[in-house]
């Protein structure tokens, strides 16, 4: 199986069902290549000072560059695309809310070997979830070319469906070649690794990936973004971050306060959860107890 390339033209709800279908999809140059290198630009300080990884895993040659909210207004726009959110949206729309999960450039060097195979929603402890049940929308941003040669991002097509903990090699997998400004959508259940960089470049990327807000971020983005910075910062984007309620009473502050009240004091309330999130309760609490009058 191929892996699928849709046009910067598509729909989130495009972008959705070949997700579901296959796992991984490629969005072809949803932004210019000037446009990633003003990008680049403005975070080669920051890769610059990035060590590289103190392991196999994350990559001897790989520098990983975070905490990109709070260093880069033009990343907080990628954070916010359009077509991105929309397909998040769609995809993740099983739960009451998506959040950001984590931001990170992924610089692969010159002579890196490929990364293991494996999927991202095992940072949660490898637990298994049902097969179906997504948790993760992610994107890689390809600030440079991705070729096969330079270590272009290695995915399994339909591995979505497939059973959890499985070990695969490289020569499993398909490389997701794209050119600078695309972007690889792919799912939290695929099976996927860094490819191994056998040319003379370093192959950039900007990992940008969402989760259910029920589920612990794996950067936490209060501590990643200075307060002073993140009062400066829009609601929405806010909100994504975290700064919400998270389902029904998860993420509230002391007396039951909204957590954007942190940020944003003109904005709180307090209580749990939102109205729409009410109304659903109530409905299933209603089922329950219909269920138990009928049993």
């Amino acid at each position: 199986m191929s892996i699928q390339h849709l046009p910067a033209t598509a729909s989130g709800e495009e972008v959705a069902a070949a997700l579901s279908e296959d796992g991984v999809v490629v969005v072809d140059n949803l932004i210019s290549a000037a446009a990633m290198d003003s990008v680049a630009d403005e975070l080669r300080p920051w890769i610059d000072a990035t060590a590289v990884g103190p392991d196999d895993f994350s990559g001897r040659r790989t520098r990983r560059t975070g905490g990109l909210v709070g260093r880069s207004q033009k990343c907080r726009e990628l954070v916010m695309n359009p077509l991105v959110l929309g397909a998040c949206g769609k995809f993740l729309s099983h739960a009451t809310s998506y959040q950001l999960h984590l931001t990170q450039v992924i610089a692969i060097g010159p002579g890196e070997p490929a990364q293991p195979i494996h999927r991202d929603q095992w940072a949660f402890d490898f637990f298994t979830f049902p097969r179906g049940f997504e948790v993760q929308c992610n994107t890689l941003w390809a600030m440079t070319d991705f070729t096969e040669e330079n270590g272009a991002t290695r995915v399994i097509p339909g591995s979505n469906r497939f059973d959890d903990k499985l070990k695969f090699a490289e020569k499993d997998t398909e490389a997701a070649e794209m050119t600078k400004g695309s972007v690889l959508f792919y799912s939290g259940s695929i099976y996927h690794g860094g490819g191994a960089n056998r040319s003379n470049a370093t192959r950039a990327g900007i990992n940008i990936t969402y989760n259910l807000s029920w589920l612990r971020q794996e950067e936490n983005q209060y501590l990643a973004v200075p307060l002073e910075i993140a009062r400066t910062l829009p609601v929405e984007l806010l909100r994504l971050m975290g700064y919400r309620r998270g389902a029904y009473a998860l993420g509230y502050v002391d007396d039951l306060r909204d957590p954007i009240e942190i940020v944003r004091p003109d904005l709180g309330q307090t209580g749990l959860g939102d109205p729409e999130v009410h109304k659903r309760i109530k409905e299933q609490s209603a089922q329950f107890r219909h269920g138990i009058t009928q049993s």
